[in-house]
């Protein structure tokens, strides 16, 4: 059986639609764990086991992971949390404890690039996260932690500015290459380990996406896709502090998201080379055309 965390989420729902499209995988269920059931569609709920509940719950790990024999964990943003320790660490202890008291053997975990770069231990989200890919390949599991860049889906948030300004923004330099990620090619890298379970040891799966793009080369795209112009606008990591601070993160939350901004720009995500092994297939354009032209042009 295997145990699917943020079912509703971005990358949870995807996972959850290929496992239930590739069918039962050797006669073994799907399980979830979500808060509220209700946001499952209809069909997939008659299709899954449902545990409802936070999976940072103590009890609620207890019984989802009971007959487990592997789990896709991701933890879910706490932008109030009192730590980054306490969002990332904290919130995955009660999983780790269960992974060894119910004998999971597989665990595919969402994560990021960074380990092993110079500015690993201070990249913030990026830092806690990679402490919690310690603490569950700890548990003894066998576990694969997808490492990802920033995602290509982020851009979603600013679906208005770019439709009603044609300005999308970051900290990035606007002439700095990086990886970028579709949440789909996230979802399908997820899924195939989930499947394949012949895999052991602990190890990272970097999922990098087709090429390395620059904002103005993404500014550039997006352009053409939508047919009107676009521009990349560069805003200071003050600037971020005081946006995420508005949107009402605490400030563990907020030193967080700015430290690994400025990893980022020092090359955090650039440590990995791509190969065909860590190369994922959709493009850019082809997300822009897909995802952000419907939100942007609805």
């Amino acid at each position: 059986m295997i145990v699917i965390t943020t079912p509703t989420g971005a990358i949870g729902s995807r996972l959850l639609g290929i496992l239930l499209e590739h069918g039962p995988a050797g006669g073994e269920k799907l399980r979830v764990i979500v808060r509220d059931p209700a946001k499952l569609a209809g069909p997939v709920r008659d299709r899954v086991d449902i545990v409802r509940g936070s999976h940072g719950d103590p009890a609620t790990v207890d019984h989802a992971f009971a007959g487990a024999d592997a789990v896709f964990w991701l933890v879910p943003p706490d932008p109030t949390a009192p730590s980054l320790d306490a969002a990332y660490s904290g919130f995955t202890r009660a999983a780790a404890r269960a992974f060894t008291a119910h004998g999971v053997r597989h665990v595919v975990g969402v994560s990021a690039l960074g380990r092993g770069t110079p500015v690993a231990d201070r990249a913030g989200l990026v830092t806690a996260s990679l402490a919690m890919d310690d603490l569950i390949a700890g548990s003894g599991v066998n576990y694969r932690a997808l490492a990802n860049p920033s995602f290509m889906d982020n851009l979603l948030r600013q679906a208005h500015s770019i439709r009603d300004e044609g300005v999308f923004t970051g900290t990035l330099a606007a002439d700095l290459p990086a990886p970028l990620a579709a949440t789909g090619d996230i979802a399908a890298a997820a899924a195939r380990l989930l499947l394949d379970r012949s895999w052991t040891g602990i190890g990272e799966v970097p999922v990098l996406g087709p090429q390395d793009l620059t904002p103005d080369e993404m500014a550039q795209t997006m352009s053409e896709v939508l047919d009107r112009p676009v521009r990349y606008r560069r805003v200071t990591l003050d600037d971020l502090a005081a946006a995420t601070a508005s949107s009402g993160a605490g400030d563990a939350f907020v030193r967080g998201m700015v430290d690994m901004m400025r990893a980022k720009d020092e090359g955090l995500d650039n440590g990995v080379p791509r190969t065909p092994r860590t190369t994922t297939p959709t493009t850019f354009r082809q997300w822009c055309t897909a995802v952000l032209a419907p939100a942007v042009l609805a």
